[in-house]
């Protein structure tokens, strides 16, 4: 078997057949979305759409009626893998997965690592008490770990609990590429900057974490991607518009500092540009680059920016609009004009809010710079003009979460409980419960999304409500299941959705290839609207790369 071949032609077992392209899960490393083309085709050239089948025709009809609410819950940063790698039925159980497919090369792509580095900095660097029980895990208490997918312990061999927060672990645009390696998924220790630490996974049941017991009531998908290759910002953006923001006039201005290097100057290119001082070899230390920053060459944001509108993690400008970031500051990105899903479902006249935990405090303590469990790069919408300070928009749309688990203090489950939530909505829990490594602990993100679906079921919307619950991004975690070919920007690699609805498939694993634009489709589709520009492109990608078209979410349920 070679290193090149594609994970999926072999689990189950490998042929020497040609791979069906349907199923052929590589990525699309140099294709663009805005100018450039696949097979000579423009992606956001229009294009007629198929004519509906009566089948498809009578399940609009269907969906129209019979969903109502549509909420989306999203936390943050794990891989499928990490946290639901062997939950009973998925189609590529981690117990099965061959050693050829998890054993790591080294940085010269040609070298399987002798063991897994050093967990970089320790695995639990800060001492926290969890259950009673101390934990600080340092690096040399974790050393010479076997070239294999292992079980998160302590420094005795134990379970890490859920509860323990771990150190974070490197999600950026260029290095998930890298990682993921054109499907293989064999670099991810080589190219991350926590050493070992990537191939680690957590254990779970229901005893563990709730939402699997959820999952094990409703619905998993297990061939869920996320929409874009790299971090939480990203894939934020993403899930409102399916399209990259874009920064003008990089080239001249003060941001060019912050255009990533990549390797032979190609203005599309997938691979940083190593530092002559980086170390050859990932047993040496973390990889260093020439300069990996938030923009490509040609002027799309990929990684983290800060809002142009506050609350922002850049203050205004001295005499300047208290509500507006400082717009001399290279990091700040320009106001973003492009269509969201917003904008669609407002132009509809259909009623939909992002309710983000801890909102109103960031709000109201800018002037302290102390601003708790707040991250200003999770609420997409205010990166974008029609939502700026002062408009309409943003006051009907953009609403506090509140902060914690009690309905006096949190605003969505007030609104739960009191049966006003709107037609779609989107959540972004406060920090401390989302369960982004470095900050946050799997336990508490996972008791508080369940208590959210718990108030949703027990609440006056429920009959008609599908609930999907997703993360942004994979936060560096190793996957074994390589992304489908797409486009420029993604699919990047596999994450775990729950849905959870009165008419989810009951005790299901869903097998259907989705992206985190999936969920755009299925809001589109039941309500009707025409297809963002990113999405339909990504049709368009799939299409030319001979793949087959990504779910909209509707196999999940049983809706006779």
């Amino acid at each position: 078997m070679s290193q090149n071949d594609d994970p999926r032609d072999d689990l189950p077992p490998e042929s020497d057949a040609p791979a069906d392209p349907a199923r052929r899960r590589l990525l699309a490393a140099g294709v663009g979305l805005a100018g450039l083309s696949i097979g000579g085709c423009n992606l956001f050239e229009p294009k007629p759409a198929a004519p509906k089948t009566a089948a498809d025709l009578a399940l609009d009809r269907t969906l129209q009626a019979k969903v109502r609410r549509i909420v989306v819950i999203y936390a943050e940063n794990r891989s499928f893998t990490n946290l639901y790698g062997d939950f009973p039925g998925v189609q590529y159980p981690l117990a099965s997965v061959p050693q050829a497919r998890y054993v790591q090369l080294d940085r010269d792509g040609r070298t399987p690592l002798p063991t897994l580095p050093a967990i970089w900095g320790g695995l639990v660097p800060e001492a926290q008490e969890v259950n009673g029980k101390r934990y600080a895990i340092s690096e040399k208490q974790i050393a010479g770990l076997a070239n294999s997918p292992f079980r998160l312990v302590d420094a005795q061999g134990e379970p890490l609990p859920n509860g323990v927060i771990t150190r974070d672990l490197v999600h950026r645009f260029y290095q998930n590429q890298m990682q993921i390696n054109a499907g293989r998924n064999n670099q991810f220790a080589a190219w991350g900057d926590s050493g070992g630490l990537v191939m680690g996974h957590y254990r779970n049941s229901a005893d563990t974490l709730r939402l699997w017991g959820l999952a094990s009531q409703y619905t998993l998908c297990d061939n869920f991607f996320m929409s874009a290759f790299g971090g939480s910002w990203l894939n934020h953006i993403f899930l409102i518009s399916a399209q990259a923001p874009f920064y003008p006039n990089v080239e001249s201005g003060p941001a060019a500092k912050l255009v990533s290097i990549v390797e032979g100057g190609d203005l599309t290119g997938t691979r940083l540009k190593l530092a002559p001082d980086s170390p050859k070899s990932a047993l040496e230390g973390p990889p260093k680059f020439v300069r990996d920053g938030a923009l490509t060459a040609d002027g799309y944001a990929v990684n983290t920016m800060a809002p142009p509108f506050q609350p922002s993690n850049v203050r205004p400008a001295e005499h300047g609009d208290p509500m507006v970031a400082d717009p001399a500051n290279p990091r700040v990105l320009p106001p973003q004009d492009y269509a969201t899903i917003g904008d669609r479902l407002s132009a509809k006249g259909v009623d939909w809010a992002w309710y983000s935990g801890a909102w109103q405090y960031a709000l109201d303590h800018a002037d302290t710079g102390s601003v708790p469990d707040f991250q200003y790069h999770h609420q997409p919408f205010n990166y974008f003009r029609n939502f700026a300070p002062g408009t309409q928009a943003r006051a009907q749309h953009l609403r506090d979460g509140g902060i914690g688990d009690d309905p006096s203090t949190n605003k969505l489950l007030a609104d739960i409980d009191a049966g006003r939530l709107p037609a779609v909505t989107f959540y972004k829990p406060q920090g401390n419960l989302n369960m982004h490594a470095g900050y946050a602990d799997v336990e508490s993100g996972d008791r508080h999304i369940a208590n959210v679906i718990e108030h949703i079921r027990r609440g006056p919307q429920w009959e008609n409500t599908v609930v999907i619950v997703t993360v942004d991004e994979n936060g560096g975690w190793w996957d074994h299941v390589s992304p489908p070919k797409g486009d420029r920007w993604g699919p990047g690699s596999r994450i775990p959705a729950l849905v959870i609805s009165p008419y989810a498939k009951k005790g299901f694993v869903d097998h259907t290839v989705y992206d985190t634009n999936s969920i755009l489709r299925f809001i589109s589709r039941v309500h009707d609207l025409p297809p963002l520009e990113g999405v339909a492109a990504r049709d368009r990608a799939f299409a030319a790369n001979g793949e087959a078209p990504l779910g909209d979410m509707t196999s999940a349920l049983d809706l006779a």
